[in-house]
């Protein structure tokens, strides 16, 4: 385990280890260090059609061979060129590799001058496991765009509070690219004017149903932050631990039953993150509610029962049921970034431009 160094030396031990075929982690003391002191805001330079986006794969591996195809034929049709990480092909069980292949590749794409924004083809398992093995100064000296949702989550929060950078809660490369998923990917880390509101996504039959429900009526205005609540939750008690105090808290999670939200929650209540957020905002939460077969009680919540159980009492607003995580319609989301909410609307705003 390694002590603070400077980036030089780091990046030389880095390589060093690499060539070993050994991962790099820095040790507690340091990471925490590291975390205490604030960072500026750093928006990466804005993505420009003919640019090029790396693919990585910094979670769980592709299902199919075919998938790096689909990704590739996606994306070009958006006008980008595509550079593969050299890893993507690995597995290991769960993993799309490696620790030490994983973080190599995101490394490598923010070193790489051809590249100019880093996509992540899938989420899965396992982006958490590299977050001591990353050198947060290479980032910090090399800001670029990346994107993806679920268990990159991980990545978001940990780039963000050790470097300041902006990243983007958004579609994987194997998401789907509809028009409204794709408008806002364009406008969002194209324009270097402010999104504006996040408009709703065309109606379907879950949301002629759910809608958008205030939890507790209001509006707020702060940074945005947040992600998937899993790994949100998995943050706590380590250095990459979120900070909501003041921001706009968006929670999306899938298929968990009313009983592990709470849990969650309860968690996040515990370490005092939602009674200082300004604001918070939850997804409709796909696939969530007791399990067909097998639930794991015989009485139980529903999911909108659970968060107003544990959320209505706050000193903040809260709306539940926006289109943000698993679902095919969602916005991009820039990590960072003020914006604001509001219940009567039910909508989210962009205040500020993600990129320069």
């Amino acid at each position: 385990m390694k002590q603070k160094i400077n980036s030089i030396n780091r990046r030389t031990f880095i390589g060093n280890m690499t060539a070993l075929g050994t991962a790099t982690a820095f040790s507690n003391e340091f990471l925490w260090e590291k975390s205490r002191s604030p960072k500026p805001l750093i928006k990466p330079p804005r993505l420009r059609k003919g640019d090029t986006i790396g693919l990585i794969t910094p979670a769980s591996g592709l299902f199919e061979p075919s998938s790096r195809h689909e990704a590739r034929e996606v994306l070009e049709s958006l006008g980008f060129q595509i550079k593969f990480g050299q890893n993507i092909r690995q597995r290991n069980g769960y993993l799309a590799g490696t620790d030490r292949e994983r973080v190599t590749d995101l490394h490598e794409m923010f070193l790489d001058n051809s590249v100019q924004a880093i996509l992540t083809i899938r989420g899965g398992y396992g982006s958490g496991r590299l977050l001591d093995q990353i050198d947060y100064d290479l980032i910090q000296q090399h800001p670029k765009i990346l994107m993806g949702y679920s268990d990159i989550t991980a990545l978001h929060l940990a780039l963000h509070k050790m470097t300041g950078l902006v990243t983007f809660h958004g579609p994987v490369a194997l998401s789907t690219f509809n028009d409204y998923s794709t408008k806002y990917v364009l406008q969002v880390l194209t324009q270097t004017e402010p999104v504006g509101e996040i408009k709703d996504p065309p109606l379907d039959p879950l949301r002629k149903t759910l809608g958008v429900v205030p939890i507790r009526e209001g509006v707020a205005s702060g940074a945005l932050i947040g992600g998937n609540l899993t790994m949100i939750t998995a943050t706590l008690g380590t250095p990459f631990e979120i900070e909501t105090k003041d921001k706009i808290l968006f929670l999306e999670e899938v298929g968990e039953e009313p009983y592990a939200i709470d849990r969650m929650l309860t968690q996040l209540r515990h370490a005092g993150k939602l009674h200082t957020a300004a604001g918070i905002v939850i997804d409709r939460c796909a696939r969530c509610g007791p399990r067909d077969y097998k639930p794991a009680f015989e009485n139980t919540l529903s999911v909108e029962e659970v968060y107003h159980d544990r959320l209505h009492d706050l000193n903040c607003p809260v709306m539940f049921g926006l289109s943000l995580g698993h679902v095919a319609h969602k916005p991009t989301l820039p990590l960072g970034i003020p914006a604001s909410m509001n219940t009567s609307t039910g909508r989210i705003q962009i205040n500020a431009a993600a990129v320069i």
